[in-house]
């Protein structure tokens, strides 16, 4: 029996312009996936039925030769971007019964482009996490399990897929879904990305409309695509790029298309190596990894620099410290007057404070009790207006690093996935699985992980590529470099029949 679901978005598209297959087919085999896949918990809410009408929709375009830019293409939405009708939880208790009235920027427009939705994705709560699993809907578990004696036998323990966008990466590696929707505020669309062997792209802020997608941090968040190569993700990107007059941060600049960056030679492309990335303790792995991906790259004809980032070590602190005080502003609308969960109260501060007490969970009401520590009046000169500071001198140090090159090479994340009973019980400790992502999320900067090898436990390991603002272009010619000499075809132990 033919299955689909081991088809890129490239491959699908071009198996429908030729007639091939049917999209209801290859939209029908998906459904059936995610029935298959339930025990990794990667949705929270699936959409069956509105993925049927529109694969139909899109046979009738096929038939008629009017055919859409993605038209056909089943794609999951992480449940932190608002869908017409259909519940949206950003994976908090607190919504759990919010169904919105309108549909997200991002959402619409890759429903204009054909794409059937096959449900929304589980998350990290309201998108605070590495590893996605301050869910209040529940842990998601990756796909992959770990090989040798660490794996061996059934003491193999359930790993995590990295977070906050950990459904959106189980799925897609899952073959699942051929792609499906993130957010990066600090690296959850990069990390997991590398924890889950696939490609993640976070556009340059301002690329992607932030309109209907649940506020995290509002000068961070950045919606990007995953899929399972650069050219699948450039397609995505094509459609959900593009300026919003709905949102305000939205970048008055045109959208190109991100796929000219295939399939041209790097020669002469200059690729710096942030010395400041290789801290000592530095996984000797990755570090060989990431030696040898400026290998390949050198091989292809780029010329290696080495170049500093020098306010780098300042970079995570600083970020905890902006982003809790947006999360603390942002969420302030959750107070059971107009939306989602609300729990009485003998007075108005106690329906206040019952709501938010059982409606956010536990890391949620640890970065608002941060943000709000940061912003009150005897500590924001002390906190937040320093970090402001601090962050412009991270934006600077790429500046002048980009002066010299034209796309920087780095490690995604510092280690490979891990289990779900070896979480750190430190918050600490957790908030460092994105040290090496922060610094381009402070700056703006687009960013993407690709898939470069395996460690010896059998887990992905992915290399990081951060171009300049709004060179996409560049950052996905380097992108398409690397995962052509990584040749990485390694498969999820589990996977879509």
């Amino acid at each position: 029996m033919t299955t689909f679901t081991h088809l890129t978005i490239a491959q699908a598209l071009k198996g429908y312009r030729n007639k091939d297959f049917k999209p209801s087919e290859v939209v029908a085999d998906h459904i059936k996936a995610t029935e298959q896949l339930r025990p990794l918990n990667c949705y929270i809410t699936e959409t069956p039925e509105q993925a049927l009408a529109a694969a139909k929709a899109s046979d009738a375009r096929y038939a008629a030769g009017t055919a859409l830019p993605l038209d056909g293409i089943p794609l999951a939405n992480k449940d932190l971007f608002c869908s017409k009708g259909i519940r949206t939880t950003a994976g908090s208790k607190i919504l759990e019964n919010f169904v919105p009235t309108y549909e997200s920027t991002v959402g619409q427009n890759l429903l204009d482009a054909g794409v059937a939705f096959l449900g929304k994705l589980n998350l990290d709560e309201f998108a605070m996490g590495s590893a996605n699993i301050t869910s209040a809907y529940g842990y998601v578990e990756s796909p992959w399990k770990r090989t040798g004696a660490e794996g061996a036998g059934h003491n193999s323990p359930k790993l995590v897929p990295g977070g906050s966008s950990g459904g959106s990466a189980a799925i897609v590696a899952a073959r699942g879904a051929m792609g499906a929707t993130g957010t990066d505020t600090g690296g959850s669309i990069r990390q997991p990305a590398s924890f889950t062997g696939i490609v993640g792209i976070k556009p340059t802020y301002g690329r992607c409309s932030r309109w209907g997608v649940v506020a995290f941090a509002s000068s961070l968040d950045q919606p990007g695509p995953f899929a399972r190569t650069v050219e699948d993700c450039a397609l995505m990107l094509n459609t959900m790029a593009g300026e919003d007059p709905k949102d305000s941060t939205s970048a008055r600049i045109e959208t190109p298309d991100f796929t000219r960056g295939l399939g041209q030679d790097i020669k002469g492309l200059r690729i710096g190596i942030p010395r400041e990335y290789r801290p000592s303790g530095l996984n000797s792995e990755i570090s060989a990894l990431w030696d040898k991906g400026a290998a390949w790259l050198r091989d292809a004809g780029a010329e290696i620099i080495e170049v500093s980032l020098p306010h780098t070590e300042y970079a995570l602190p600083t970020y905890y410290i902006i982003a809790p005080a947006e999360c603390s502003s942002n969420l302030a609308r959750y107070d059971g007057m107009r939306y989602g969960l609300r729990a009485e109260g003998k007075d108005l501060t106690a329906v206040y404070e019952n709501t938010r007490a059982q409606g956010f969970g536990r890391e949620v009401k640890r970065r608002i009790m941060i943000g709000t520590y940061v912003l009150s009046a005897g500590y924001y000169d002390a906190y937040y207006r320093k970090a402001q500071r601090v962050r412009a001198l991270i934006a600077r140090d790429f500046d002048e690093a980009f002066k010299k090159c034209d796309v920087l090479l780095a490690p995604t994340a510092p280690s490979t996935a891990f289990g779900w009973e070896e979480k750190p019980t430190d918050p600490v400790e957790m908030y460092l699985n994105d040290a090496f992502t922060i610094p381009a999320s402070m700056a703006g900067l687009p960013a993407m992980s690709v898939p470069a090898g395996l460690a010896a436990n059998g887990l992905p390991l992915g290399l990081q590529l951060i171009g300049k603002s709004f060179d996409e272009i560049t950052m996905i010619r380097a992108a398409a470099a690397l995962e052509a000499a990584a040749g990485f075809t390694a498969t999820p132990t589990i996977m879509a029949a």
